[in-house]
């Protein structure tokens, strides 16, 4: 057993880059990995990182992950004594946590009442408008059924429909006609029911071309929570994030206390303990409360670069009962940092995934370049799961430097078998749209120019041919071939 820790093992109940940054740092403190995994995993790097690997079955990959039961079974075959859930699959359910401490093993999350209170949207907003932080108007299925329609009416036009157990952008409807309110909410009710089970809705106010802040907490058993600074996200498609970065560069610096203090007041009155985020809208100067995830998030890179903590070695300190390491007074903050998320999906095609098996990886290296990745060369790239690959993140010493260092990231990355969105996101990042940081969420709705592959000229195109041609198997041999009548002369020389 660790000399640190009341346990010596811990278990990742995950996948991918995020498992294998798991892996790295349970293994740096000492401990020993463990690792769940499905054969459609199969040459992935974390399995080899982990000193324990134990296959998981279901009727799908992801039904796999799911299986809380499974997962509790091979962390006690493995012998651990604490279960990592990263992000996704079972990170935010409660009867999973709940499980793993029925079990007599430590949960590196937060306790299964706070994920059940921010988990449910509608509970949430309720707690935080009770006491005093600010949320959008809006108006709650649960609080009179019978009057929700009428009472989303009166919210006005534009307003946002969310289902009460929603997450990833499943289910959401904007409604800026309010004639066609009564449609849209069945299709939401509709959608809701069969995304998570649950039909039960509410509507805020729409913000047009708002701004996506969030706001990293982290809070321990012994009450004392803090805030490690804000991340801009606003660059999405779909509902889902593309690029972070810290700091905003939308907020001033008042702005900014005002909004950490008031997502570690959020996080301080839940009693919340572990990694968890707060997310705001934000437009006009004014914010509102999204909502919290309670869990780590993709994008906690970023926040390691500007404090240079390593908030998974925290996640595990508090959950073995440490109080926090620092105060809110000594979180440092230094430069800037940009994540960009690299995905296997076709920008130019609506952002559709694509599969491949990956011939050639070479990621970008030197100071401040970072990738977190969870493929390996020969591996099969499939739609069995998410299709982010890896995640490219860079720290600068101010915005403009981060943005430079990103670009020629991008430009080192080799990534071939399966198109990405890298070629994309090297357009999104020389855009004066970015580089001024005038960005919101639907920036990439409005600008469909820049998800657009770039027309080739002639010659281009004449030489992308020709390389391809120059590379197919059958077009070497031909060239390699000796005529017959050369090849009979065999070592004869004039």
């Amino acid at each position: 057993m660790s000399h640190h820790f009341p346990f010596d093992t811990v278990l990742v109940a995950n996948r991918g880059e995020i498992a294998l940054r798991i892996l790295r740092t349970v293994k740096r403190l000492g401990l020993k990995g463990a690792l769940v995994f499905h054969a459609a995993d199969k040459g992935a790097p974390a399995i080899a990182a982990a000193d324990i690997a134990i296959e998981i079955k279901g009727p799908s990959p992801v039904a796999a992950f799911l299986d809380a039961g499974q997962i509790v079974a091979a962390a006690r075959a493995a012998g651990a004594g604490a279960i990592h859930p990263g992000y996704g699959f079972l990170s935010e359910n409660a009867g999973f946590a709940r499980a793993v401490a029925a079990a007599g093993i430590a949960f590196v999350g937060p306790e299964p009442a706070a994920i059940e209170l921010m988990g449910d949207k509608v509970r949430a907003r309720k707690f935080v408008a009770d006491r005093g932080f600010p949320v959008a108007p809006s108006a709650i299925e649960d609080d009179d059924p019978a009057s929700f329609v009428e009472r989303a009416r009166a919210v006005g036009a534009p307003l946002l429909i969310k289902p009460s157990a929603g997450g990833g952008g499943k289910g959401m409807r904007i409604v800026r006609d309010l004639a066609v309110l009564d449609e849209e909410i069945l299709r939401a009710r509709s959608e809701g029911q069969r995304y998570f089970g649950d039909g039960r809705l509410y509507v805020e106010r729409f913000v047009e071309n708002p701004r996506h802040i969030e706001v990293q907490v982290m809070g321990d058993a012994h009450g004392n929570v803090i805030h490690l600074h804000e991340r801009e996200c606003s660059v999405q498609r779909r509902f889902q994030k593309i690029v972070e970065e810290t700091p905003s560069p939308a907020l001033t610096p008042e702005q900014r206390k005002a909004i950490c203090e008031t997502a570690a007041g959020i996080a301080k009155a839940a009693n919340y303990r572990n990694a968890g985020t707060v997310e705001f809208i934000y437009g006009g100067g004014e914010f509102y409360f999204l909502e919290m995830n309670t869990r780590l998030q993709v994008e906690h890179p970023v926040t390691e670069e500007i404090t240079g903590l390593d908030l998974v070695e925290i996640q595990l300190r508090v959950a073995a009962g440490e109080v926090l390491p620092l105060t809110q007074d000594k979180v440092p903050s230094k430069g800037h940092a940009i994540e960009l998320r690299i995905y296997a999906e076709s920008p130019a095609r609506g952002f559709v995934p694509t599969t491949g098996k990956v011939l050639a990886l070479a990621w970008p290296e030197g100071p401040g370049i970072r990738v977190d990745s969870g493929i390996a060369a020969g591996q099969a790239v499939t739609t069995a799961f998410d299709p982010m690959l890896a995640k490219l993140i860079v720290h600068g010493t101010d915005r403009a430097d981060a943005i430079a260092k990103a670009r020629a990231a991008l430009r080192d990355t080799v990534l071939l078998g399966c198109e990405t969105n890298t070629g994309f996101l090297d357009r999104l990042l020389a855009d004066p749209v970015f580089a001024e940081g005038e960005v919101h969420t639907g920036t990439l709705d409005a600008r469909p120019d820049i998800a657009a592959e770039p027309a080739l000229t002639p010659a281009e195109v004449t030489g992308v041919l020709a390389a391809a041609g120059l590379s197919l198997r059958p077009t070497r041999d031909a060239a390699d071939r000796i005529p017959e009548i050369h090849a009979a002369m065999g070592h004869w020389r004039n």
